[in-house]
Parts: C-alpha cells; sequence; structure tokens
C-alpha cells in the first residue's frame, strides 16, 4: 500500500532497534526526491531478493540529516518490494530517506547501507529517525556491549536483602554496570550505570532509547556460570534471577526488517 506521498510502505513499521541498525553504519543520512528509477536486469542483479527489484536511482537530496554535504544530484542502488501484481511501484517524485556511505572518488555515487536502506518518507519515520541520529552522535552516547564481563551477588545483613552487580565489556572500554537492589519487603529494582561509579539510585533505560537498544538488544539471554563469580551456590542462584529480572523487564528487541535478528 502506498504511503501519502505516493512511496511505498514497508510492512510491518520499522522498530527502534530496525533504525538504529541501519543508523549506526551510515555515514550520511538525508531525505531525497527521487527522479529517476530504473529496474535492472536480472543478470545485472542475481542476488536480489525474492519478491523484490533492484533499482538504480537518481535523486535530489532535500535536506541533510548528517553527514558531508555531497551537493544536490545523488544515485545510488537499492531493493525495493514488488507490488501484489509482481511489479516495481512508481517511484518517480516520491520523498525517501536514504542511509548510505559515500564512494571514494565518485562525487554524488552512494552506497546503501543495507538493500532496504531507502525508506518511505514520512514526518513521523524521520522525526523518528533524526531522535536515533542525536542519540548516536552525543558525546555521551553508550557504548557497544561485547559481553558480559562479571556477575556478583553479595548478600546484605537482613534476611532477603543483597545487591547484584554487573559489569560489562565494551567497545571503548567505557563503562556500563546494572546494579539490582533487593531489599526485604519491597520490590526488586535495578538501574543502569555508565560511568566508573556504580549507582544505586540508577534507573532502568527508557524504553526505544539508545541505553535501552545497548541493553535489550545486545545481552546474552542467560547469565554464563563463567560470569557469574558470587561466592556461594545461593549466591550464584539469585545473581541468576537478579539477571533474569533485568531481561524480562527490557522486553525483547523486536526488529521488522526481513533478515534482521
Amino acid at each position: 500500500m502506498p504511503s501519502a506521498n505516493g512511496a511505498p510502505t514497508l510492512t510491518p513499521a520499522l522498530t527502534y532497534a530496525d533504525l538504529v541498525d541501519l543508523a549506526l553504519p551510515a555515514e550520511l543520512v538525508t531525505r531525497a526526491e527521487i527522479r529517476r528509477a530504473t529496474r535492472l536486469k536480472p543478470e545485472q542483479a542475481p542476488d536480489v531478493p525474492a519478491g523484490k527489484a533492484r533499482l538504480y536511482v537518481e535523486a535530489v537530496t532535500t535536506a541533510l540529516l548528517v553527514g558531508p554535504d555531497l551537493g544536490e544530484s545523488i544515485r545510488f542502488l537499492a531493493d525495493v518490494p514488488l507490488d501484489a501484481k509482481g511489479r516495481v511501484p512508481k517511484l518517480t517524485r516520491t520523498q525517501v530517506l536514504v542511509l548510505a556511505r559515500t564512494v571514494a572518488g565518485r562525487p554524488g555515487e552512494l552506497q546503501l547501507v543495507a538493500g532496504d536502506a531507502m525508506l518511505p518518507w514520512s514526518a513521523d519515520t524521520e522525526t523518528r529517525l533524526r531522535s536515533v541520529l542525536t542519540a548516536l552522535l552525543a558525546p555521551d552516547a553508550p557504548a557497544r556491549v561485547l559481553s558480559l564481563r562479571e556477575a556478583l551477588h553479595v548478600p546484605g545483613n537482613l534476611a532477603g536483602e543483597g545487591e547484584t552487580q554487573l559489569f560489562f565489556a565494551t567497545e571503548g572500554e567505557r563503562p556500563i554496570a546494572l546494579s539490582i537492589l533487593r531489599r526485604p519487603g519491597e520490590p526488586t529494582r535495578w538501574g543502569v550505570s555508565f560511568s566508573e561509579i556504580v549507582d544505586q539510585a540508577a534507573t532502568p533505560p527508557a524504553l526505544d532509547t539508545l541505553a535501552w537498544y545497548r541493553l535489550a538488544c545486545s545481552l546474552p539471554q542467560s547469565l554464563s556460570e563463567r560470569a557469574n563469580i558470587s561466592a556461594t551456590a545461593n549466591d550464584r542462584r539469585i545473581a541468576t534471577e537478579d539477571y533474569a529480572l533485568v531481561l524480562a523487564d527490557l522486553g525483547p528487541c523486536t526488529r521488522n526488517r526481513p533478515g534482521a535478528h
């Protein structure tokens, strides 16, 4: 089904994780108007996914969201879904969002970060994408989690009291730590810190934020015995339960792009 500006919509809609996945490798993100879209012959694009066509797109930029200014005219290859009748949708004069890398020595030529990185434009999609780009470019942007380094539960002085701390290896060795607090008669609560100090007053990250993405889309689905360095079997059991609580509160890292995982 076409969108309000005539471009085909993506069904189902892109999630926050989908947008971050596309934005992370992008050197340039721009809004553009398609002037011409030429379908490549099958022998020119033998690896096109089923139900899609590969197009050579010529467009003009209408707004640069991030990246170097390449001038008005841009060119790139994009894979687009065919309509119900197996035909290429009409794209001329439609607005799209393009997430790409520049091509050295070829002014105006781009390489999309993925075959589907030409997105049908809408005000909502652009607003969401701008929010993602702002978060990624912030000086204090949370780093990518590489692995869970250590989990340690330390019991308190009262029965049912204790704290579990989780420490992560990250890109650039920037700190990320989780603290899960248990108090008698109170719900277990946890928070994340992006500093050298594990803050017991920290809170969980809000849904669909970069901090949430770094955790929900990177943490392993279970706490390994190797990482669990708690002193006793009971402490290790509690650390495992606390880790499962964190995963449940974060919720799934939902991705709707074909082939995303």
